[in-house]
């Protein structure tokens, strides 16, 4: 199979036929084997009732249903287990995202050796109060994990299948599947400017949280990229170099203590000092430290599987 388009919906009933339409026309005139895959987030607005009547009309539509909303990562990440073509596009419900872009994702997948290819919406229609917050945290994104992309974000998107094979989309970490594409090795990263259209159903499911939310989860990712199956690395460290400075500071008061006795000079005691228990208190941090450190070694090799979405019902599948 060439395709497996992935389109994760929350409450898209009005989009799905004119968006069922317009993927069945691109791939048929490029002669392509496909499969669109639904992945309804728990919508309550007739959304599965149109997929499962669809599935009936048209073999490439699959559908998988959650029991209740998990979010765009958790719709993702089923969708990547489901995909069976040999390049994966993701897009959103809500006819912003283009379908007319997937014979040059494809292209720049298949051809020319693309592992990912980020869409880029350089011309959007979108209010000021969304396009500059958002030019402001792709451009911390991009410096941060040294992806130089300009829009982190874009759910139109085109992947090599083996990179959605390897990678877990967990939380709301959908925004930076191309990061976690680079940490599992697969760094040929592209980026395609890609037609953004103004939304014609509905209302948009995410508001100005999401950046923030968006910086809390760049921190976090960044974070468990490096250490999360290394806690040790960091909390052992910094654990370590806390005590040896506590250790070596008591060492010295009690030095100096001793040197000053042995001279006749009377002196405070070494418990008068707030240097004392500023070094007590740096050797008990440390230890904490490096037990957490410990602590997270065993979590890590023993946690269980994260993923456990609840799937009510599936077509096709």
């Amino acid at each position: 199979m060439d395709i497996s388009v992935i389109i994760p919906l929350y409450n898209e009933v009005e989009s799905l036929p004119e968006l069922h339409r317009w993927i069945s026309k691109v791939m048929e005139a490029n002669r392509f084997s496909y499969e669109i895959i639904l992945i309804d987030d728990g919508s309550n607005d007739g959304s599965w009732q149109w997929i499962e009547k669809a599935a009936t009309e048209d073999p490439h539509v699959k559908g998988v249903r959650f029991r209740r909303n998990y979010g765009k990562s958790a719709a993702l990440h089923t969708g990547f287990e489901e995909a069976q073509g040999d390049v994966v596009i993701t897009m959103d419900a809500d006819l912003q995202d283009s379908p007319d872009e997937i014979p040059g994702l494809y292209t720049m997948v298949k051809e020319q050796g693309f592992d990912l290819v980020s869409g880029w919406k350089k011309k959007r229609f979108d209010p000021l109060s969304k396009t500059l917050p958002s030019k402001i945290y792709n451009a911390t994104a991009s410096y941060i994990t040294g992806i130089k992309l300009h829009d982190f974000n874009c759910g139109l998107k085109a992947y090599k299948l083996e990179v959605v094979k390897s990678i877990e989309v967990y939380g709301e970490m959908h925004r930076y599947i191309p990061y976690m594409a680079k940490q599992a090795g697969f760094s040929n990263i592209g980026e395609r400017e890609v037609q953004h259209q103004a939304r014609k159903y509905g209302v948009t499911k995410f508001g100005l949280s999401r950046f923030i939310f968006g910086y809390l989860d760049l921190m976090s990712i960044s974070f468990i990229s490096r250490f999360g199956k290394r806690p040790m690395h960091l909390f052992g460290t910094i654990g370590s170099l806390m005590f040896i400075l506590g250790f070596m500071a008591v060492v010295w008061l009690g030095g100096y203590k001793l040197y000053n006795l042995s001279h006749g000079i009377l002196i405070e005691r070494v418990t008068q000092s707030p240097y004392f228990y500023i070094a007590l208190t740096s050797m008990i941090l440390g230890t904490q430290l490096f037990l957490a450190g410990f602590l997270g070694e065993l979590i890590s090799r023993s946690s269980a599987e994260r993923n456990l979405y609840l799937v009510d019902k599936r077509v096709n599948l």
